[in-house]
């Protein structure tokens, strides 16, 4: 007999960083595309009204957390073994998991995402006429009412138009991931680390497609983003390309941002932005790529007997 199917629904669900009843259903549907668990019902198993009966649920439910124990056991072990088992497999310790086992199952308030508000940008330019310089970017995240979830908005102010992308924010334990797409606009991708409260610093990669640029080049830059306290008047018009010797830290403290230690922000800001192999900075260009390719597709019509 199957016990507490709900609370390890839950719980299950803040180990796997899922948001929603569709999130949790994807995830089973990732380990088995056949899988009995169905959304709809799911309704009821998280209410407690009902319980699944299919024991192939439960096999999908052990694949699914691999944590080493049989769907019969997942089925029918208490509370405490079952948590147990899901913080000796990480990522979340017993506190944090239960906290977020409880947003998930209505328990607990809407969680309040220490990381909403807006901030200032600084990542590598890529554009080859702005070679060795910084550029600027305004990111906004807001709750979208209408779904409930984190949405961003993004733009930057190149010289020549300004590019505004926006989309989705998924908050994962570990990470925040941001699909920023606009019309007539290559997609910007942002993983950036999670943050803890009063989350002041967002930081992580940006990656795309040069945009001023007069050949394709898929790019990554390290990027930071400072939060600016809700007064700031934010980036103006001609707010884009900073010069190499700029200080970051007057830059904030102009744009609204009070800076104490203009040199200690500076040195961490420019370390951060700076590290890594490539200085912060990578770009893939086709033309060192097509060779590649060129290699591999003689190789694959050669093995399958095809010619052009």
């Amino acid at each position: 007999m199957a016990q507490h199917v709900d609370r390890k629904l839950c719980l299950t669900a803040a180990v796997l960083g899922a948001v929603s009843r569709k999130d949790l259903t994807a995830a089973f549907r990732r380990v088995n595309p056949g899988t009995p668990f169905d959304l709809e019902r799911s309704h009821k198993w998280l209410q407690g009204r009902a319980q699944p009966r299919d024991a192939r649920l439960y096999d999908d439910w052990a694949v699914l957390l691999a944590i080493g124990r049989p769907g019969a056991w997942i089925a029918g072990c208490g509370i405490e073994d079952f948590v147990d088992a899901l913080i000796a497999r990480g990522p979340l310790a017993r506190e944090a998991l239960e906290k977020q086992a409880d947003l998930f199952g209505g328990i607990a308030e809407t969680p309040s995402y220490a990381f909403l508000g807006r901030y200032i940008g600084y990542s590598h330019a890529w554009a080859p006429y702005f070679r060795g310089q910084l550029i600027r970017g305004e990111l906004t995240i807001e709750i979208d009412r209408a779904r409930g979830r984190p949405f961003a908005r993004y733009v930057e102010r190149l010289p020549t138009a300004s590019v505004r992308l926006e989309g989705p924010v998924a908050h994962q334990h570990r990470a925040l991931y941001l699909d920023l797409r606009g019309p007539d606009v290559t997609p910007l991708q942002l993983c950036l680390f999670a943050p803890a409260a009063p989350a002041s610093l967002l930081g992580g990669v940006m990656c795309g497609l040069t945009l001023l640029s007069s050949e394709v080049q898929i790019s990554t830059t390290r990027i930071v983003l400072a939060r600016l306290p809700d007064e700031a008047a934010g980036l103006g018009p001609d707010d884009h390309y900073l010069r190499a010797d700029m200080s970051l830290a007057a830059d904030l403290a102009r744009l609204g941002l009070p800076i104490g230690d203009h040199a200690a922000a500076d040195e961490a800001l420019r370390g951060f932005l700076g590290g890594g192999a490539r200085n912060g900075l990578d770009q893939i260009r086709a033309g060192d790529f097509s060779p590649l390719v060129e290699l591999f597709d003689g190789e694959w019509f050669a093995a399958t007997g095809r010619q052009t």
